[in-house]
């Protein structure tokens, strides 16, 4: 039978890329790990074997240095802007660009004269931030987020009432620990030039912000619920972002046994399994707007 090619792209994924900003002896760092994907009119590359269209990944590897130096590291949102534009702009075979971005954040070591130390720095063991940007030539669509950030309430949190067969052992919980390792995507309304561009970096510091509190301020009958209301609040306080997926596992802490030795275990002691785990995925979406955000988070 014939065959016909497919959807296809090609790029140089994770070029890390550490740029430093001198404000005379106060430095600043941006620490990225930027991934290039494009796509376009790459039919003879995979049928011939002819590179006549096709842009090195050594290339865009290099674009990718250059324009740490030429556009400075704004934003990992503003850089990806710009380097999907000029792949789009400068290469009439690439329709699309897709850049993929992780940045890790450094925070400056204090000094014993407790200020921060104007070029030394401390990673931070928080989260990874995210951000994918994808251009056609016309149309923008940024999805940003975080990966890995672990939040725990000690309290507040119960489960019960649930369905019940043969199988079931676990015991109903009116007060118990509800843990999770954050990985979240959020939707930006912005599409076009013609519209103003977002404050890249304080829409991410807002989301995050109002992502925590409802974390921490709702009494969580489910990690359900939970995650609904921090979609919600992010949806109701941020007018840029118009959709917010979560896949969340549920760190479950069982409380340990301590009877046979004589104890009484109130709610004190507790067993913490990382595996296997109950996995939450949700999306919310501001009203009258479609879910564009892939349901698999995997490989977004």
């Amino acid at each position: 039978m014939p065959t016909i090619l497919g959807q296809n792209q090609y790029g140089k994924a994770e070029n890390r890329v550490v740029r430093i900003t001198r404000d005379g002896t106060t430095h600043h760092i941006k620490d990225l790990n930027v991934s290039v994907a494009l796509s376009g009119d790459m039919d003879e590359v995979h049928y011939s074997g002819s590179n006549a269209n096709v842009l090195p990944t050594d290339t865009t590897k290099n674009t990718v240095y250059a324009f740490a130096k030429e556009h400075g590291i704004e934003s990992a949102e503003q850089f990806g802007i710009h380097l999907a534009r000029h792949f789009v702009t400068s290469q009439e075979p690439i329709h699309r660009a897709r850049i993929r971005i992780e940045e890790y954040a450094w925070e400056r070591i204090e000094t014993s004269g407790g200020d921060g130390a104007k070029h030394s720095f401390v990673r931070k063991g928080q989260e990874t931030r995210l951000a994918q940007i994808t251009f056609d030539g016309e149309k923008w669509e940024v999805v940003s987020g975080l990966k890995d950030l672990t939040v725990m309430n000690s309290t507040d949190s119960e489960f019960w009432g649930y369905v019940k067969d043969r199988y079931t052992t676990l015991k109903e919980a009116y007060d118990r620990i509800l843990a999770t390792s954050v990985s979240g995507r959020w939707r930006f309304d912005w599409t076009d030039d013609e519209q103003a561009m977002p404050d890249w970096e304080r829409s991410y510091e807002e989301v995050r912000r109002h992502m925590l509190q409802a974390f921490a301020e709702t009494y969580s009958l489910s990690l359900q619920q939970t995650m609904y209301q921090m979609g919600a609040r992010i949806i109701d306080n941020r007018d840029e972002i118009d959709e917010v997926r979560f896949s969340l596992p549920n760190s479950h802490h069982f409380l340990v046994d301590l009877e046979p030795f004589g104890l009484r275990n109130d709610n004190e002691v507790y067993f913490a399994a990382d595996r296997p785990y109950g996995l939450i995925e949700v999306t919310v979406l501001r009203d009258g707007c479609d879910a564009r955000i892939p349901v698999d988070l995997t490989n977004l």
